[in-house]
């Protein structure tokens, strides 16, 4: 690759860009659907290109093809260039930077088994079986599989010196049973909803989750959602899954601190936040129970990698301590404005694709109570599990969840099966009625392998650690 990624970078600066970085990106994807005992998708992909941007003139270039020659490299550098120079006659501001990064190393998933030397029979009959299994629980009428193995080798070359090679291996898996009443249906998910649950791990996630040994049990709730009691409207105290936490931090945090949403440069695809500049460092976004942070390098989340598409090394970041909000997701260009040194977020979807902030790992991190001493406390309220509609406005600031199952809390126990549960809330006032967090016991990397971003749109893969949690005075139901 040393011939390419020089030849990229040699051919920026002879044409007079300040700065310029090159990505090679080979990827493989294999996705797997069964529904109703019958294989409904294989599907195997490869994608092969290469990605060129640079500073010319105080502005952004960027250019990209899947052709990888030497002719190639220069004509799509050059077209980076005079786009570059284009740009520059209506910038109003000239790009920084920062401090230079010089990044030289190399990265690679740890995985025990390779997900592509599992044979895909073993693949297939895994989700035959769970699927049958389903189906067999009466008032089933759809039952539904899904496996996807991705790996991605990633060049990343720049002017400044920095040259990482990095292999990205991820693992998903998922299935979804849906029964059908008279005037309704109701879906189970496992281990979590939109299809799957992924991480960066190899076989032996899909191992560890045992998708035929959980099959029978969420087919039968969800048959029995169908007779269930539905959510009473009110205010109570809710119990969250961790799941159902990981996509409240997800969409009441995650974006929120985006620095390029903060500043506008990203707005017209799902808004901008309203953590702006002047609520950093002193803005209390929840109890001092919430500690947050967004760590590129923890083991199996989606947001974990050993360099950004920067060349930035991964990192761990505080977002927030003791409830007061501390820090944002950085490029190296947002970074310089508000005096501060990327913190390697930036991650494109593909070669022909420019990096964009993207969520790492953004956590919770533990608390000090098991699950059980979380429920035991609470006199009346509503445990709600696996996530089932999202709804947030353009602020990241109002919001209304729903969660595929929910069961009622009475006296420290929990009741009776509740169907369409809702809640809804507040971003800073909701986490500031968080009185309880579990321990480390019950956390898990969730991963989020669907987050939209960018016009053209970008899929983003992301993590969020959570653990089950508890809300005081929160609004459940539908609203009178």
């Amino acid at each position: 690759m040393r011939d390419l990624t020089d030849r990229a970078l040699d051919t920026a600066k002879t044409m007079g860009a300040s700065y310029a970085d090159i990505r090679i990106v080979h990827k493989r994807v294999q996705s797997i659907i069964v529904k109703n005992e019958v294989v409904e998708t294989i599907n195997e992909s490869e994608s092969y290109g290469f990605g060129v941007r640079v500073v010319c003139n105080g502005a952004w270039g960027f250019a990209s093809s899947s052709i990888l020659s030497l002719a190639e490299i220069d004509e799509i550098t050059a077209l980076a260039v005079r786009i570059a120079k284009a740009s520059s006659i209506v910038q109003s501001k000239p790009v920084d930077l920062g401090e230079a990064v010089r990044s030289i190393g190399s990265y690679r998933t740890p995985v025990k088994i390779d997900p592509f030397a599992v044979p895909l029979r073993d693949k297939v009959d895994l989700l035959l079986n769970s699927t049958k299994t389903m189906l067999a629980v009466q008032g089933i009428a759809v039952a539904q599989g899904e496996i996807e193995i991705q790996r991605e080798h990633k060049t990343f070359a720049s002017t400044e010196g920095s040259y990482v090679e990095q292999e990205l291996i991820e693992t998903g898996c998922g299935i979804e049973a849906t029964a059908v009443g008279e005037m309704e249906l109701q879906n189970r998910s496992y281990p979590n909803s939109v299809g799957r649950h992924q991480a960066t791990e190899g076989w032996e996630f899909v191992q560890r989750y045992d998708l035929a040994g959980n099959s029978q049990r969420i087919a039968e709730e969800a048959a029995a959602l169908l007779s269930a009691k539905p959510c009473p409207a009110g205010i109570t105290t809710v119990v969250l899954d961790g799941s159902q936490v990981a996509l409240q931090i997800h969409e009441s945090c995650g974006h929120a601190i985006e620095l390029d949403r903060v500043m506008g440069m990203e707005a017209a695809f799902a808004g901008t936040s309203f953590l702006t500049l002047e609520k950093l460092g002193g803005f209390k976004y929840g109890s001092p129970l919430v500690n947050m942070t967004a760590d590129a390098t923890i083991a199996g989340g989606l947001g974990t990698f050993g360099y950004d598409d920067e060349g930035v090394p991964a990192q761990s970041v505080l977002v927030v301590r003791d409830g007061i909000f501390k820090g944002y997701l950085t490029s190296r260009e947002t970074a310089s404005q508000i005096g501060q040194r990327s913190n390697g977020t930036m991650r494109a979807d593909g070669w022909n694709r420019i990096p964009l902030i993207r969520m790492t790992n953004v956590n919770l991190e533990p608390g000090d109570k098991s699950f059980n001493e979380i429920i035991s406390e609470v006199d009346d309220g509503i445990y709600m599990q696996t996530n089932r509609s999202w709804s947030i406005d353009d602020k990241r600031l109002n919001f209304q969840f729903g969660t595929e199952i929910a069961w009622e809390i009475k006296k420290g126990k929990l009741g009776d099966m509740l169907k369409n549960a809702t809640y809804t809330g507040i971003t800073p006032q909701f986490w500031g009625s968080c009185d309880a967090v579990a321990n480390r016991d019950h956390w898990v990397v969730w991963g989020t392998p669907n987050c939209g971003k960018g016009q053209p749109g970008q899929t983003g893969h992301t993590g969020h650690g959570a653990a089950p949690a508890r809300f005081r005075n929160i609004q459940v139901g539908l609203m009178k």
